[in-house]
């Protein structure tokens, strides 16, 4: 089981390495105790919200990243996801409201219950995803 703190910590950590940033500057500049920043990296200690907020500040990361982040890693470890898609920046697609379907956009692929989807894509076609960011990176340990 995955505690609070630590998957807290492990978020904080993955931050601060990304950044390519020492304990010490960190500290320093969120008004923290050296020892008292690694204790919670390491999730030995619960940090107030305050704290979270200074240390996050001190990042450069907003809070509700770190958050989510620790949600999902939360979800993952007891089996179930998230309902709500990550709020990544201002053109965030929502499912539709009503009961009636969405009209598809131009080119986009369709589907149909009988048949599977229609895409209009070459067999050979390569698609590439480019890798995230190491901030937005999930660490998800194994059982």
């Amino acid at each position: 089981m995955t505690l609070l703190r630590e998957a807290i910590g492990d978020s904080l950590r993955r931050a601060r390495l990304a950044q390519h940033r020492t304990l010490r500057e960190v500290s320093t500049s969120a008004r923290v105790s050296l020892g008292y920043l690694s204790e919670v990296e390491r999730g030995r200690k619960e940090a107030s919200s305050e704290l979270l907020a200074s240390i996050c500040e001190a990042l450069d990361v907003p809070l509700s990243r770190v958050l989510w982040d620790v949600s999902t890693l939360m979800a993952g470890a007891d089996g179930s996801a998230p309902r709500e898609p990550a709020l990544t920046g201002p053109a965030v697609e929502r499912e539709p409201t009503t009961d009636e379907p969405a009209e598809p956009a131009a080119g986009e692929a369709t589907a149909s219950a009988e048949h599977g989807p229609r895409i209009g894509i070459a067999e050979d076609t390569r698609i590439v995803i480019p890798a995230p960011r190491a901030e937005m990176l999930v660490l998800v340990k194994g059982m």
